[in-house]
């Protein structure tokens, strides 16, 4: 699983555990729904730090808390 995988799938746990859309997700973000859709269905490579940093403050969560699962800790080395 590589970081923009791993993005990915933590966005939609997250979304899951709070019963909350992608649509809610952008709005209570303050990003665009097309967006979120970019990261979900695989059209951005690498969402910015900016981005997920919307997203969690939406959620309010910290950017720790956003990385902090295994997800994130069992990423191969994508740049070597």
């Amino acid at each position: 699983m590589n970081i923009a995988e791993a993005t990915k799938q933590r966005i939609i746990e997250l979304c899951d555990e709070r019963n909350i859309t992608y649509c809610r997700l952008a709005t209570i973000s303050g990003i665009p729904y097309t967006t979120i859709k970019s990261i979900i269905y695989n059209q951005s490579k690498n969402p910015g730090v900016t981005t997920i940093k919307k997203i969690c403050d939406g959620l309010e969560i910290s950017i720790t808390d956003f990385f902090d699962t295994d997800i994130f800790r069992n990423l191969e080395q994508e740049i070597k």
